[in-house]
Parts: C-alpha cells; structure tokens; sequence
C-alpha cells in the first residue's frame, strides 16, 4: 500500500447498546448474583472497530443500522459526538436497535455475553444498493459476521471486484459462503472462530497455523489467528510469523478483538506492513483491556505506541544482553 496519502476506511457492522455487570464471578445455573456495578452504553463490533480505527488516527465512514427506537436515537447522538470522519445510519421500522448483555469477572477480567442483534440482522438489498459507491472508493473495507450474511456477501464481493482491501473479521461465527473466502485479503478469527471455519481444533500456536494454512487452501490471502494471553499468528506469502502478546493490568477483555481490529485497518492504511500493523494491534489492544467498557475504552494511539516502544526496548536489550 502507497504511503503518499492516508487510506479510506469503511467499516460496515454492527451497532448495540452494552448493558454490562461487572461481577466477582460468573454466576452459575440458577443462580442470582449482585453485581458490583454496572454501566449501558455504545457498543457491536461495528463501531467498537470503527472508533478504534479512528482513534488510531484513520479516516473512517462507519455504516450500521439501528431501531427506530430510543437506543436508535442515542447511537445517532453518539456517532455525532464520537471521531469518525462520515456514518451512515439506516434506521429499521420492525427492528429493534442491537443489544448486548454482558457480564465480566473480576477475577480475570473475562466476560460472557449474549446478543440480540436486532436491526442489525436486517440489511436490505437496497440499502446494500446504497452502500456500494462509499464501498468502492474506500481504500479499505473492514467489516465482521454480527449483520446479516446475505449483505455482508454482496458487500465484500462488490469490493473485491473494486479492488478493494477488504479485511473480515469473523465474529460472531457465522457459516461464511466457501466462494466468499477467495474474495477476502484478510481474515482474522480467533481460535474459537477458526476452530468452526476449519474443523481444526486451534488450541496453540501451531494448530492456530494448520488453520490459518487451511483458510489460505480455501481462497484467503492473509491470516490472522488472535490467541488471546499466546499473542496472535499472521500467516502472509506462505510465511508463519508470531505475534507476541503485549503486557497488560487486564480489567475487561470486552472488545479486545474489536480494538486489535480497528487498529490494525488504521495502521495498514498509513502504509505499515501486515506485520507492523499487527504489532501495533495487539499493543493497542493491551492498552484497550486496561479500561472498562467496549467503545468508549478505546484508547488513544499514543497509548499503544508507548507500550509498542516499551516492548521494541525490551527486545532490543535481550538482543545486546545474548
């Protein structure tokens, strides 16, 4: 990618409110739990990933749909107030806005949620239609499995026929169409979502490779396993390459795939390789489990660019010290 000019980035997804407890502990079958506090605000992997790729320093046009309803009037607010370049916002009339409920442990920072992904499963071929022109004058389109299949696919196809970079985030897992993979330039599952793609049972680094190997046979330029406390693994030109994971005081891992997305479509639109940019990701995501919450947690790029340089020192003094 050229580095005469920042990049144009899409991001197609999803919009939900986040009703989050956070809890001593997951509660078991039956069980009610009082938590210790608890917070509503803007979520989905759409603009969780938006807002991290414009924190970033990106340039970013945000596409989602919401309800017509009172959380539809809150995220019109938020995408005002929030700094993503351009959004376009398609209101459902039988659909309510996206809602997520959320619990996440003190203990370890983890979290379980459910989904109730509303208006956001209710894409139209129309407005489809409407998105494509914004779609083929991105330089990069970024977007995850939490709308509708049938938009999604005629989205990314018509942005590979455009020549558009077009980053796929599988999450939540959805049954992807087998011709679809040949369209996507990168793919980045986690090990849950590339154990479902592949029928490879991703546990470490080097099943997470047989994987990322197994979605390049089925057409994938570039992958990307992210492996949570092992780091990730990108696979690009037949390469294998590890990820290290970045040190970091975790509160709440909500989100931390959303921020390692984002930030990864900002730095490869300032024209940083996959690996850089993957590097970048994963210390930005270190800095996002740092805070509560899922949108409004993103930090700032300088964050993750103190905690990238802090791990480049360290390395660089093993390297001297050997």
């Amino acid at each position: 990618m050229s580095q005469q000019r920042a990049k144009r980035i899409c991001v197609f997804g999803s919009y939900n409110v986040d009703v989050v407890a956070n809890v001593p502990r997951f509660p078991v079958p039956g069980e009610s739990l009082i938590a210790k506090d608890s917070a509503t605000g803007p979520g989905g992997k759409g603009i969780n990933q938006a807002v991290a790729a414009s924190y970033s320093g990106a340039r970013v046009h945000f596409i989602g749909k919401v309800g017509d309803d009172d959380y539809g009037k809150i995220a019109k607010n938020y995408l005002k107030e929030v700094n993503i370049d351009v959004h376009t916002l398609f209101i459902s009339e039988t659909k309510s806005t996206g809602l997520a409920l959320i619990y996440v442990a003190e203990g370890n920072a983890e979290n379980m949620i459910a989904v109730n992904p509303g208006a956001n499963l209710d894409v139209t071929e129309q407005e489809v239609n409407r998105c494509l022109p914004v779609v083929k004058a991105s330089d990069i389109l970024l977007t995850q499995l939490e709308n509708n299949i049938d938009a999604l696919d005629s989205l990314i196809s018509s942005a590979y026929l455009s020549g558009v970079y077009t980053v796929v985030n599988p999450a939540p897992y959805q049954n992807v169409p087998r011709g679809l993979f040949a369209k996507i330039n990168l793919i980045t599952p986690n090990a849950t979502e590339a154990t479902l793609l592949t029928g490879i049972d991703v546990v470490d680094v080097d099943s997470a490779s047989k994987a990322a190997k197994t979605l390049h046979e089925f057409g994938v330029e570039s992958v990307i396993v992210t492996l949570g406390s092992m780091g990730a693994l990108l696979l690009e030109n037949n390469r294998v390459m590890h990820i290290p994971r970045f040190p970091a005081n975790a509160i709440d891992t909500t989100g931390a795939g959303d921020a390692f997305n984002g930030s990864l479509v900002a730095a490869l639109a300032e024209g940083k390789s996959l690996y850089d940019a993957a590097m970048y990701a994963g210390a930005y995501a270190a800095c996002a489990v740092e805070n509560h919450g899922t949108a409004i947690a993103m930090p700032a790029k300088s964050a993750a660019l103190e905690k990238l340089e802090a791990h480049n020192q360290m390395h660089l003094q093993y390297e001297m010290a050997e």
